[in-house]
């Protein structure tokens, strides 16, 4: 028998591709159910070959449904996933609203896939943010062998982290450059075409923005609360995908080459590395794909047992749907979920 597997937020990127992904996976599905806001019910989204029409959230019964997929927004997160979860079904969740949660476990599979039996507490699984989760499946193998003591990230992050406003903006941008049209500024701060804005997520008191922080919070959560994490986090004129230049203190020698070794061994990651022009992995290549690209991997001359390297994934894919749908797999694999009984 599989399983009864409802998608909230079935209109949006992500969750159109966690769609897709099922599919591609071939997840054991028995039913999908697509859902959004009462604005977007009779809405048609595809599953392979099958078209879906969208149902209400609001009004769902999820007592016979085994999994929720949740990319609907951090507030609607709030107000829903503790009642789904009480219904016996399983949210893992791709909004904020519940990374930080002691009682609700962040996974990346490749990462820290025994943390998931903490799901019990709350029915909840939270999904890391995009930029979090391609980082820490390259740093997890490096840590495993060296121990990481101090990171410094700067992350060159696609338009669609954004959502389709970002998106839309700028392709409009884009065109109005071209054209000589006026440009208008709405999804972001400022000009997003052939531009980059160091600003994503809202300013904290102490000069960083929500993205930056939630990237020190969550590589700790998951990987090692000792580790020291900076970030500047910045928007990029690119629709999918995000980039990551990465300096890596470790406690323990490292060459280059042996992090080479060790990536290419390690589940997730693709290492793509050649000295020559080329060589080497760019958001576009990455859109479509599932891997963690890794290029540019260097020793850092500057500090002691220090690598620089440049890492590469599709945001809405590694860093959103795809990772959910792992998850649901992982909780597949170690019999921590069974279909519920269909009613005679």
């Amino acid at each position: 028998m599989g399983f009864k597997i409802a998608v909230a937020g079935a209109t949006g990127n992500v969750g159109r591709e966690m769609l897709n992904i099922l599919e591609e996976r071939g997840f054991p599905v028995d039913e999908i159910v697509p859902l959004a806001s009462r604005r977007s019910v009779g809405t048609e989204v595809s599953y392979g070959d099958r078209t879906l029409k969208v149902k209400d959230l609001a009004t769902y019964d999820f007592s016979d449904t085994d999994i929720c997929l949740m990319s609907a927004g951090g507030n609607v997160s709030k107000e829903y996933s503790p009642k789904i979860g009480r219904q016996g079904c399983v949210v893992i969740d791709n909004s904020s609203a519940w990374r930080y949660d002691q009682d609700v476990p962040l996974i990346v599979p490749e990462v820290n896939p025994d943390a998931i039996t903490g799901f019990t507490r709350k029915n909840i699984i939270a999904n890391p943010n995009c930029s979090t989760a391609q980082l820490v499946v390259a740093l997890k193998p490096l840590h495993d062998i060296a121990k990481i003591t101090r990171v410094v990230v700067a992350t060159y992050q696609s338009v669609s982290g954004a959502g389709k406003d970002g998106m839309d903006e700028l392709f409009t941008q884009t065109r109005a450059v071209y054209v000589a049209d006026p440009v208008e500024n709405k999804k972001f701060t400022k000009r997003i075409a052939f531009n980059v804005i160091p600003h994503i997520d809202v300013f904290m008191e102490d000069g960083y923005t929500k993205e930056e922080w939630k990237m020190m919070a969550e590589t700790k959560k998951m990987l090692d609360p000792k580790i020291k994490l900076t970030a500047t986090c910045v928007r990029v004129p690119v629709f999918i995908g995000h980039s990551e230049a990465v300096n890596i203190e470790f406690e323990n020698p490292i060459s280059a080459e042996q992090a080479r070794d060790i990536l290419r061994d390690a589940p997730g990651c693709q290492v793509i590395d050649k000295h020559e022009d080329g060589g080497y992995i760019t958001p576009l290549e990455s859109a479509g794909e599932d891997a963690t690209f890794i290029s540019r991997i260097r020793e850092d001359i500057t500090v002691e047992n220090g690598l620089s390297m440049w890492i590469v994934s599709d945001n809405l894919r590694k860093g959103a749907a795809l990772n959910a749908v792992q998850i649901a797999e992982l909780l597949v694999a170690r019999g921590l979920i069974q279909p519920k009984k269909k009613a005679a």
